[in-house]
């Protein structure tokens, strides 16, 4: 069976295709990080033990693994591994705070941790081994419950006959105080990327970098199809912009997916225009809001398509702006992608007319199944048409202009966006007025030309308070995970509120940028 037979199929696995790559070109690079390369004969052949070693231990189609740990061959390995046995991988952010993985961990249900000791100077499990948890060392290869030692020698785990609507992995939502939401995506979404993907121009020969961490929705959905196309993956532990341009020169990278502050950042490089990336063929970005004159400056500097991904890591619809074909349409987010239904509601949840500003909801077969054991918080996300069509609310609000592009007009949660990570403002104002000086909080989200957003904090404090600003913003950041922590806060008065006494955070962000200039 050929490639293209292969993707022609209603259904199919990640890992199976990989071993399709593992027969057709066994030496051919498949990860490459930090100057090592792994072959796709030898990534084949992990993921069969990974698979076998979660087998013997008992693991089952349908069972939670879980990870926190930094980017490695046997992170991928382990994700693939997972998916060959039946298991759903879940993957946790190191960045949280360790009051959220713990509550991620419990609510996932899993009995499994793999870790690394750099993730466990942050977040301590031994307490939770001494209950019960099994934890190894993934980045070990020598010692009690290291990743080598854990490993079997088999080679063979029985097959498991996967199936579409089974759980492919559960993917967190971010948070700062109780448990995030855990988003459960099935086995045929991930098909479908990879579809997708090869009508996107990845294939046998595509080389992607991928800069952002592996328990990122924005990682997976260009690492994973270009694994089960047989192309190469260069993975980078940290983000560097430098190292970045490095990369992409010597390997001759020809797809990536970025951030929009991480092409920000890399065309700030002084040295940007004396690297070599004429091999690129595709850029694409997604998770954050894409500046039309930041579009504008990659298309004139960086060789390749660049295409704008408008989307949910819950799925539903997704939008896609050819920029290279769309030069005069950079402030829209595109249009709905093929077999994409996207449409506008209002607060009561009827479609809005043509040109009208409306919630975007989106249909496809690329959703969510739903929040893991959370039903109530699934079914407020979800709205049907009168036929019965399910859909997954976005929470943005947007238009469509005279030729179906879709523009975006305001964020109906007030989500903040930093470095391509979802903040959400009342989980940090709950962690602010949980100081006894403080009275209430707003948060908003900001411009900043390093994180494309960055969350700034409005406080009253109460009329006894005595704690200065500086030690305030010390001690709110010192509860918050590193990609939530705030950027500046000022201390008021009083908040800016509407009739019905909401605060009005659009006034805040004003205030804020009058403040800034």
């Amino acid at each position: 069976m050929t490639l293209a037979e292969l993707l022609a199929r209603p259904f199919g696995t990640i890992p199976e295709m990989v071993s399709f790559a593992a027969s057709q070109r066994p030496e051919h690079p498949a990860l490459i990080l930090n100057d090592k390369s792994l072959s796709y004969a030898e990534l084949d052949t992990l993921i069969a033990r990974v698979a076998a070693s979660l087998q013997r231990d008992g693991y089952v189609p349908g069972d939670k693994i879980a990870a926190c740990a930094g980017t490695s061959f046997e992170y991928v390995a382990l994700f693939l591994g997972a998916l060959r046995a039946g298991a759903v991988m879940t993957p946790l952010p190191p960045t949280a705070t360790p009051l959220n993985l713990d509550g991620m961990l419990a609510n996932s249900g899993a009995k499994i941790l793999f870790q690394d000791r750099a993730c466990a100077t942050t977040w301590p499990t031994d307490s939770l081994v001494e209950n019960g948890l099994h934890r190894i060392w993934i980045d070990e290869q020598q010692g009690t419950d290291s990743w080598g030692e854990w490993l079997s020698g088999d080679k063979q785990p029985r097959p498991v006959d996967t199936q579409p609507h089974w759980a492919f992995n559960l993917i967190y939502s971010s948070g700062t105080t109780g448990t995030p939401k855990g988003i459960v995506q099935p086995c045929s979404m991930r098909w479908s990327h990879v579809q997708r993907a090869a009508t996107n121009g990845y294939g046998p020969d595509s080389v992607t970098l991928a800069s952002t961490p592996l328990y990122s929705n924005t990682t997976l959905v260009a690492l994973l199809p270009t694994l089960a196309l047989g192309g190469t993956g260069v993975l980078m532990s940290k983000f560097d912009a430098r190292r970045y341009l490095e990369l992409a020169q010597k390997h001759r990278v020809t797809h990536t997916m970025l951030v929009p502050v991480q092409y920000q950042r890399i065309l700030d490089d002084p040295e940007f225009d004396r690297f070599d990336l004429s091999a690129f063929q595709a850029k694409f970005s997604t998770s954050a809001p894409f500046g039309a004159a930041l579009k504008a400056e990659v298309l004139k500097r960086w060789p390749g398509r660049l295409t704008e991904i408008y989307g949910m890591t819950e799925g539903g619809g997704r939008c896609e702006l050819e920029a290279h074909n769309y030069p005069h349409k950079l402030h829209t987010i595109g249009r709905p992608a093929s077999g994409h239904d996207i449409r506008l509601i209002d607060e009561a949840g009827q479609e809005v007319p043509q040109g009208q500003t409306g919630e975007i909801v989106g249909s496809s077969s690329a959703m969510m199944e739903g929040y893991y054991g959370m039903p109530e918080k699934t079914r407020e996300v979800e709205w049907f048409d009168p036929s019965g069509k399910r859909f997954i609310r976005t929470g943005d609000i947007a238009r469509y202009d005279e030729d179906g592009f879709l523009i975006l007009a305001d964020r109906k949660k007030d989500m903040v966006i930093s470095g391509g990570f979802n903040i959400y403002p009342s989980d940090l104002e709950a962690e602010i007025d949980q100081h006894p000086e403080v009275r209430e909080s707003a948060v908003v989200g900001v411009p900043s030309r390093q994180w494309g957003e960055t969350p700034v904090a409005y406080v009253v404090l109460k009329p006894d308070a005595t704690i200065d600003r500086t030690d305030l913003l010390a001690w709110v950041n010192a509860r918050l995970g590193k990609t939530q922590r705030l950027a500046d806060l000022v201390l008021t008065d009083t908040l800016p509120r509407s009739e019905i006494g909401k605060v009005l955070k659009r006034e805040l962000r004003e205030r804020y940028g009058a403040h800034a200039k």
